[in-house]
């Protein structure tokens, strides 16, 4: 009972910020709700001792007050938003003062920056504007300009499937509700930005530039994504043939290439005291989330790291379940605009959510697969985390790749040996070209091979389907059919564990 209602309770917040997110009544309906969640729990309390009631109804204030507490939350986020518009701005040519605060996002094109608008006008901060500007001159984050042109607001569109998607939503999780195309920009002064961020973004800069003197194109781009989550384009094609085989999730950094990083890290300060180590190693869990961006797979995946280094320090065995629905509550409740309007995050939770209720029954299933060289692990993850985002992905993109699973086991299994030989590529070019020559022969050999297998398959004829219609009752259906087998396979395993 005791972990049901914790499930339960953050699932209901997260329900209540879902409901508020397409339906906003407003922050007096929030309140009005909190009311009667206390009258609900009166009339429990004065029941209770005259009526048998079950669990569930005994939990069901706590439910009703978290849900309550979800629609708060997200009507105080949607209140916020609505003190950055400049809806007397919109739509005119203005000339405005801002500050880059994010890395570049170099695209095949043009380049992508978010810039906050310094606060000329009354009662307005923090009005971010996404300006998309040639490649040339660069501009670095914390750098200050000046950039005139015709201030529009964003349009949804809809997608080659024919799909609307809703990017003024989607910007406006990161309180972005204009943008520029190609303004003329002037450079006024550097260093605006984070001091930290700034340093970390130096150092990912610089880290890249050294491999690029050895690992040529697109190779050094899907390495970048790889490692540190630099923000550049292989191309609309690759990417167009990652998506194809189900592959896009690793052009950009991962939650599975965060796991890696972060047993790495750990791996190398073992030798230390426990506690010494165990902070060292948050603390550059947590540096290397901020140099890579902080995206909602990022900051999951950090934040379940950092539990699991917790448990360990303390001598509690993790639970990976309840560190991810933590995980997932925090960052609702620091941004509940990614709940419905960020498939990163959607994307991540549910991949998450796979291998840990599903990978370990694939497991078991998959014995004849060789454990060698992480086989059948790789096996059991990725069929576990391609089942349960694949209704995810059939609302939102309305496509399936059949080959997916087949070639995520082709590169999957090679990725972290990958990201081992390309980060000494990088370590050692520091040194001398010559050192890291061998190293780097390595990495391109690898990274090849992935690009190889990505571009034979996304050639084949007919390796997606097209679903054309794929409505929200019918996904929300099949995960509800995918929990309740679940829990009649975890119920039924407790029964035979309990008779042996």
């Amino acid at each position: 009972m005791k972990h049901s209602s914790f499930y339960l309770s953050i699932l209901s917040f997260i329900a209540g910020v879902s409901f508020c997110s397409v339906v906003d009544l407003g922050f007096s309906f929030g309140i009005l709700w909190l009311f009667l969640v206390v009258v609900l729990w009166l009339i429990v309390r004065l029941f209770a001792k005259q009526t048998c009631f079950n669990k569930f109804v005994l939990l069901l204030p706590l439910l009703v007050l978290f849900f309550g507490l979800g629609l708060l939350r997200c009507s105080l986020s949607n209140y916020a938003q609505a003190t950055y518009l400049l809806e007397n701005l919109a739509n005119s040519e203005q000339s405005l003062i801002g500050v880059v605060i994010d890395e570049p996002d170099e695209r095949e094109n043009n380049t992508k920056l978010i810039v906050e608008v310094e606060n000329n006008f009354d009662k307005v901060s923090q009005v971010r504007v996404l300006l998309t500007v040639p490649h040339y001159p660069q501009f670095e984050y914390g750098d200050e300009i000046s950039f005139s042109g015709s201030l529009e607001k964003p349009e949804n569109f809809s997608t080659e499937n024919g799909r609307e998607f809703d990017y003024i939503r989607y910007l406006a999780k990161d309180r972005i509700f204009y943008q520029m195309f190609y303004p003329k920009v002037e450079l006024l002064s550097q260093g605006k930005g984070n001091f930290v961020k700034e340093k970390l973004f130096a150092i990912k800069k610089s880290f890249l530039e050294e491999v690029k003197q050895i690992i040529p194109e697109p190779e050094v781009s899907l390495l970048g994504g790889l490692l540190i989550g630099t923000k550049q384009s292989l191309g609309q094609k690759l990417q167009d043939d990652f998506r194809k085989v189900g592959l896009i999730h690793i052009v950009v950094l991962s939650g599975y290439n965060v796991t890696i990083i972060a047993e790495f890290i750990m791996g190398m300060l073992s030798f230390l005291p426990k506690v010494i180590g165990t902070g060292l190693g948050a603390l550059s869990i947590i540096l290397f989330a901020i140099m890579v961006g902080g995206s909602a797979t990022i900051v999951r995946a950090s934040i379940m790291a950092l539990l699991v280094l917790l448990a360990r320090v303390t001598g509690r065995v993790s639970d990976m379940t309840r560190a991810l629905f933590l995980a997932g509550f925090v960052m609702v409740l620091h941004n509940p605009q990614i709940v419905v309007f960020d498939p990163s995050f959607q994307l991540s939770f549910m991949a998450t959510l796979g291998l840990i209720f599903l990978s370990p029954k694939i497991n078991e299933i998959f014995k004849f697969v060789p454990i060698k060289f992480y086989l059948r692990e790789t096996v059991s993850a990725t069929i576990s985390t391609q089942i349960f985002v694949l209704p995810l992905l059939l609302y939102m993109m309305g496509e399936l790749s059949v080959v997916a699973v087949f070639v995520n086991l082709l590169v999957l299994m090679f990725i972290p040996l990958t990201m081992l030989f390309g980060f000494l590529t990088g370590v050692f070019s520091y040194l001398s070209v010559w050192v890291a020559l061998p190293f780097s022969y390595v990495t391109y050999f690898l990274l090849t091979y992935e690009l190889k297998v990505v571009e034979l398959f996304a050639g084949l004829p007919f390796v997606t389907v097209k679903v054309r219609f794929f409505p929200f009752y019918l996904m929300v259906a099949i995960y509800g059919v995918y929990f309740l087998l679940l829990r009649i396979y975890i119920k039924k395993s407790e029964e035979i564990k309990i008779l042996e």
